[in-house]
């Protein structure tokens, strides 16, 4: 049997009120919120947030391979997947790939895992999905998109949901999309775009999958069809016959926004949420043509281990102070620089130290016990040297053990900088972390922290990531 066996997902905990942003511009507001990454997030980061979330309780030893779809990947040339292996963990000895340039990527890269295992190529390949995508300032895109990242896992046991039917159809149509030279997404006419694009794909997508399996709207217990805006989604689910408010899924447009190629991986992880054995849940997602998914939710749902998922992101949560600091996290406003004396990382120590700056991996002396971090050929305590192994650190929490507020070193647009040590629970390692996605003066002595996979600079013509600390989400 082969299907998903774990989902999880991501969502920044900033949020920007849409009003903020209509009267910036002096124009009407779409109403509620929607997430923003920090300054230190991008869509790799916020994939390794949802992969370490869908993992939770798996070996990832036996994850034979990871998927990254997105459409705002930091690098034109050179693999993100690999990045979020590295940092996830995972063995160096799996397959990884890069899928780009659709909103439907997710989808896509979620069939070809399956289609994979079902081969026996694999047995186990992480899909992750994450975007940041940029509306023109002043435009409904703007207001409308959200960042935010999803994982699930495919495998051929422990099957949680099973797929039934699936249906893809292609469509060369110029609605929405970048250049190799955009910053900004660009569209044509919108009732064309989602009349011709979206609802003609996703109304075929959806009714011949329905109709390959025998299927009627009232077989379903959940519905995930995104979609840019409410109104497009109403009409859409109405035309098929579902009801909107006992099958369709949270569209999570009022509170998150659209996420790009990771909305409906992030509204299949919301549905399984919810699930029950049994259940029948449809998936649609639309890009360049349309894919349509029928899922099948077996017992093993109940053995579902406790991660945020949707839920858990969407109950955590602080608001961006004002729409001038979006702009300067989003690089749209140039910040004064900060840190003005720095030494840029080289590629080759990076690689050479990659264990403990991309795994986040300390040692532990085999002699005494002592876990440090990086790790440390010597031993601290004992003395012992090279009698170690190493230990992962990322997925163990900690407690602030002391801390500094440095006013000189942030950026103008977030101008303190927390620098901490943090006391690890795996051996009470001791590590140097600067603090993020928190208010300077909330943090304490003993603070419960946790790690989290972020941006930290740009040097050397390359991105440099590292992992931070921040209060427990």
């Amino acid at each position: 049997m082969v299907g998903i066996t774990a989902y999880g997902a991501y969502i920044p905990i900033f949020r920007l009120s849409r009003d903020a942003i209509a009267k910036a511009w002096g124009r009407g507001s779409l109403g509620g919120e929607r997430s923003v990454a920090n300054n230190d997030e991008d869509s790799v980061t916020m994939a390794v947030e949802a992969a370490l979330d869908c993992l939770n309780g798996s070996d990832r030893q036996k994850i034979d391979g990871l998927l990254f779809a997105s459409t705002s990947a930091p690098y034109k040339e050179k693999q993100s997947s690999t990045i979020i292996a590295t940092a996830a963990d995972l063995g160096t000895e799996i397959r990884t790939g890069d899928y780009a340039n659709c909103l439907r990527a997710g989808t896509i890269a979620l069939r070809s895992a399956l289609d994979a295992v079902k081969a026996g190529s694999a047995k186990n390949l992480l899909v992750t999905s994450a975007d940041c995508r940029l509306g023109y300032p002043r435009s409904d895109f703007e207001q409308g998109f959200g960042d935010g990242a999803a994982a699930i896992l495919v495998g051929d046991t422990g099957v949680i949901a099973t797929i039934e039917g699936s249906y893809s159809c292609c469509d060369d149509i110029a609605d929405i999309w970048r250049t190799d030279e955009d910053n900004f997404v660009q569209s044509w006419e919108s009732r064309w775009v989602l009349g011709e694009g979206y609802t003609s794909n996703m109304q075929e997508a959806l009714s011949k999958v329905m109709k390959s399996c025998g299927l009627q709207a009232k077989d379903f217990a959940r519905v995930a069809i995104p979609a840019p805006d409410a109104r497009t989604q109403r009409g859409l689910a109405q035309a098929l016959g579902f009801d909107l408010k006992t099958q369709i899924v949270n569209p999570l447009l009022d509170a998150v926004g659209y996420c790009g190629a990771a909305h409906p991986l992030m509204m299949l992880a919301a549905a399984l949420e919810e699930a029950k054995p049994g259940d029948r849940i449809l998936l649609g997602a639309y890009g360049d043509g349309a894919d349509a998914l029928v899922l099948r939710v077996t017992d093993e749902i109940k053995k579902v281990g406790a991660r945020r998922g949707i839920k858990g992101h969407l109950a955590s949560k602080l608001p961006l102070p004002s729409y001038e600091r979006y702009l300067s996290y989003r690089g749209l406003l140039e910040a004064a620089p900060g840190e003005p004396f720095r030494l840029f990382a080289a590629a080759t120590v990076m690689w050479r130290d990659r264990a403990s700056v991309m795994r986040f991996h300390g040692s532990k002396c085999e002699r005494c016990g002592l876990v440090t971090f990086p790790i440390q050929r010597v031993c601290y305590s004992c003395r012992a040297k090279d009698e170690f192994k190493e230990v992962r650190l990322s997925d163990k929490k900690g407690k602030v053990f002391t801390y500094s507020l440095d006013n000189l070193a942030g950026r103008s647009d977030d101008p303190v900088v927390v620098q901490t040590v943090v006391e690890s629970e795996e051996g009470g390692a001791r590590i140097y972390s600067l603090m993020t996605d928190c208010d300077p003066k909330s943090v304490k002595i003993d603070m419960p922290v946790e790690m989290t996979f972020r941006r930290i600079w740009e040097g050397g013509g390359f991105h440099n990531y590292f992992w931070k600390c921040r209060p427990v989400r």
